[in-house]
């Protein structure tokens, strides 16, 4: 970073032996502004379940194992969704598939993947240009953040490419608003898109001082509600827990983060609900009819479990 300048800049600290630390400026009336985020080195990427996605490797190859398609990551910022390309690269991962990752920056480096980091001089776009005459089987996209990035991607996946990216979207149905709003044509987002992923990062209770107790008429009250509303039978007759505070979780009665999902897979019903410009109101109603199942639905899950608990679904969704 540039010492004698005020400016916005990104840089990075790279003097401790465990941790990479990013560096976020930003110019403002008092001078500067700084942001730094923890990155432990040699992190080791974790399986897809690991993360909270729902034990089913059949389902894991319906969402990802592709050829000519695309497959996105929705999710606000910080909620894990490299993270979670990671751990989908790392499924698909094999000495005979070509893995090409474009990246701003590479967060692991990976063996066995070619790995591209965006600079002031490259852009997502003119990387994936170049990419796409290196032979890849599996292109992975950081972001897409405008039209001609978006346009890439399509058409990538509909040239014998598999896709993964990332979106800036509140929920996976969003997906498809997203790419309409960067002027993606219907046709294209029906015939290329195969499945939209959203994700949200809770708190997991620590295991060492989490207190049991009994659902409050209240809580029953609010999870048999949600579950009536998309047709989902939760038991609440066992426990819950709260989180207390130890020396293992330094007082604070959460330990570590998990992943809460939901998953819309683009089956042929709203293949023709996007091909005829519908509403993702409509969008959302035929896919409530299949396998989709919204955030929330997921997040319960976890806290009839014991995972998390339900203060911490609530921060993240507001559904009380």
């Amino acid at each position: 970073m540039h010492q004698e300048k005020q400016e916005s800049q990104d840089g990075r600290i790279l003097i401790y032996p465990d941790y990479n630390i990013r560096v976020s400026s930003q110019k403002n009336i008092y001078g500067e502004k700084f942001v730094l985020r923890l990155l432990k080195k040699n992190a080791g990427i974790k399986r897809i379940f690991e993360l909270g996605f729902p034990e089913d490797e059949t389902l894991v190859n319906k969402c990802f194992n592709k050829r000519n398609s695309i497959s996105i990551i929705a999710a606000p910022t910080g909620e894990g969704k490299t993270t979670t390309l990671y751990s989908i690269i790392d499924f698909l991962n094999s000495p005979n598939i070509n893995i090409t990752t474009i990246e701003d920056p590479v967060e692991i480096r990976i063996p066995g993947l070619n790995q591209i980091e965006i600079d002031a001089k490259t852009s997502f776009s003119g990387s994936l240009r170049t990419v796409l005459r290196q032979d890849p089987d599996i292109i992975l996209v950081g972001e897409i953040r405008d039209l001609e990035t978006a346009e890439i991607a399509m058409q990538s996946g509909q040239t014998g490419h598999y896709v993964l990216s990332t979106i800036h979207t509140i929920d996976a149905i969003e997906v498809i608003t997203r790419l309409r709003k960067l002027g993606i044509s219907n046709y294209d987002i029906a015939s290329t898109v195969a499945s939209a992923v959203s994700q949200r990062l809770v708190r997991k209770l620590c295991p060492h001082c989490k207190k049991e107790r009994n659902f409050t008429d209240e809580e029953k009250k609010v999870i048999e509600t949600i579950g009536k509303k998309y047709g989902v039978d939760f038991d609440t007759s066992g426990k819950t827990y709260d989180a207390i505070g130890c020396k293992e979780c330094n007082q604070i009665g959460y330990y570590d983060r998990i992943g809460i999902f939901e998953i819309l897979s683009i089956e042929d019903e709203i293949k023709q609900l996007i091909v005829d410009d519908a509403s993702s109101i409509e969008i959302r109603n035929e896919a409530l009819k299949h396998s989709y199942k919204p955030l929330v639905i997921d997040g319960i899950g976890k806290v009839i479990n014991g995972t998390t608990n339900l203060a911490e679904i609530n921060k993240k969704l507001l559904i009380y």
